[in-house]
């Protein structure tokens, strides 16, 4: 049994509240570190911090595990997509080091990351999700054929962040966006999981009406199923949830979304969180999952702050093998929105 535990957020970005909430699960018993390439608000709110080299410098995962023997670190959470692959690559060698790095194995991360696997993965499991294809003449292919209809979505196979995104009403704008998107992917830090599919780094998506779903699926450090979290979104901004509502059993959405968690969690296997955004017609009840991250997503802090604390039972999992049953009771129907604040550096 772990007494005391210190953390490691890589990639924290401004992700303020990640460190307080680690903090407040570690109940004074460890430290916060907070890592990142270029400084960042999260960095200041960690008991310690560090700047790294770039995710992809050969010199990133050395750096980390000196950091890791140097401030005793028992836990690695990655906060940021392209972070997820490196360091599931490199997961042993931080074993080796005592370090549990909160991360699925990278079968399950390309399965998430790749716009283009997540798509097959999740029909060959029975999991609806809008048509994609991988090429202009795929797309126009299945626009004569009917299997896709205008508008049309453009984004980047490895995507994130609305990224290269644009809505295609014809096949001039198709043409023009899917060339646009490809120089994005190429000009940004895309380029990088993007490089072994350089002709195919652009996806086309049919477009699904209705409104739009966050799940927080959990599973425990073995892969099983343990909860979800369920938010109806209200507005976004850059591609993450800005403001949202925490649905419970009285919300008519809620089985059938909740019934989709169980399913994502048995196919997925991942451990910890997985950000799930979903596309449902709130007359028909038929979810359509257009994007997966195995991580802690923009959406959580809605959850967090209806009763959820998967910092806290990470910890407990980690320290005893067993997380309470507290941890993951929700209360539903809270309405809440992400704040901007300013402070200066120190």
């Amino acid at each position: 049994m772990i007494q005391t535990m210190n953390i490691l957020l890589t990639s924290a970005g401004r992700r303020t509240y990640m460190v307080k909430w680690f903090k407040e699960a570690l109940s004074g018993k460890g430290l916060v570190f907070a890592s990142n390439s270029t400084e960042s608000p999260a960095l200041y709110a960690a008991d310690g911090y560090v700047l790294t080299p770039l995710i992809y410098d050969g010199a990133y995962i050395p750096f980390l595990l000196d950091f890791c023997r140097e401030k005793h670190i028992d836990l690695i959470v990655p906060l940021f997509d392209i972070d997820l692959p490196i360091l599931a690559e490199h997961r042993e060698e931080f074993s080796r080091e005592g370090v549990f790095v909160l991360v699925s194995d990278r079968e399950v991360l390309l399965n998430c990351n790749d716009k283009y696997n997540m798509y097959m993965k999740l029909w060959k499991e029975g999991i609806r999700c809008p048509h994609t294809e991988l090429s202009l003449g795929g797309a126009k292919l299945a626009v004569k054929t009917m299997m896709m209809n205008f508008p049309l979505i453009v984004k980047p196979r490895f995507g994130m962040g609305s990224i290269g995104v644009e809505k295609a009403y014809d096949k001039e704008e198709l043409k023009a966006f899917y060339s646009s998107c490809k120089r994005r992917v190429e000009q940004s830090y895309l380029k990088y999981e993007s490089k072994a599919f350089k002709e195919e780094c652009v996806v086309i998506q049919e477009l699904r009406e209705g409104n739009e779903y966050g799940l927080d699926v959990v599973n425990d450090l073995k892969g099983e199923y343990v909860a979800s979290a369920i938010k109806r979104k209200l507005s976004m901004r850059a591609g993450e949830t800005d403001e949202a509502i925490v649905l419970g059993p009285s919300d008519r959405e809620f089985a059938v979304l909740s019934e989709l968690s169980v399913k994502i969690s048995k196919a997925f296997r991942h451990i910890g969180n997985m950000d799930v955004d979903v596309i449902m017609d709130p007359e028909n009840l038929c979810p359509y999952v257009i994007d997966m991250n195995a991580r802690f997503g923009g959406g959580y802090p809605f959850s967090h702050l209806a009763g959820f604390d998967l910092p806290k039972a990470v910890v407990e999992w980690l320290s005893s093998g067993h997380a309470s049953e507290e941890r993951f009771k929700i209360k539903e129907h809270v309405h809440a929105y992400k704040d901007m604040v300013i402070r200066e550096c120190l």
